[in-house]
């Protein structure tokens, strides 16, 4: 889980802005679609392989539950790592399934729309909700690592 963390991490501050970043600077014209395609495709990965560690860890701290698996540190587990799962999951069979048809139901790609056309507004709140829902799985992630390290000490 600490593995998926710094990706998803690394994914969010380093690849996506750098995919943008980069391809815009060679003043392509479909620089956007370009660099959201390979955003895209990396987040799809990253939030596959954080449902299936979630839901592995989730399983696992249930079926494996100790004495103190009564205690606040396993509710907190074992809440956040049901976090992480659902996060993962709205955020890659939900959210980015509708990005898509968003996407491929648009005449014109989505950074030449005007930021008052109605697909654009979806897209962009659509885009806002996968951000939420990374980050969220992040912060669920790190209270599990947290909570697992703790219930290890008792």
């Amino acid at each position: 889980m600490a593995c998926w963390l710094g990706a998803a991490l690394f994914f969010s501050v380093v690849v996506a802005p750098a995919a943008f970043g980069v391809l815009r600077s060679f003043a392509l014209p479909n620089a956007g679609e370009i660099a959201g395609a390979i955003v895209n495709r990396s987040l799809g990965v990253v939030n596959v392989s954080g449902f299936v560690i979630g839901l592995i860890a989730l399983l696992t701290g249930l079926l494996l539950r100790g004495s103190s698996s009564r205690g606040l540190w396993f509710v907190l587990q074992t809440t956040s790592l049901l976090i992480l799962t659902v996060a993962t999951a709205v955020g890659h069979w939900i959210i980015a399934a509708r990005i898509h048809a968003v996407r491929t139901g648009s005449q014109v790609r989505i950074d030449q729309l005007a930021a008052n056309d109605p697909t654009k507004i979806l897209f962009d709140s659509l885009h806002g909700y996968s951000v939420q829902a990374l980050g969220l799985a992040m912060i669920a992630a790190l209270v599990a690592l947290l909570a697992i390290t703790r219930s290890f000490k008792n």
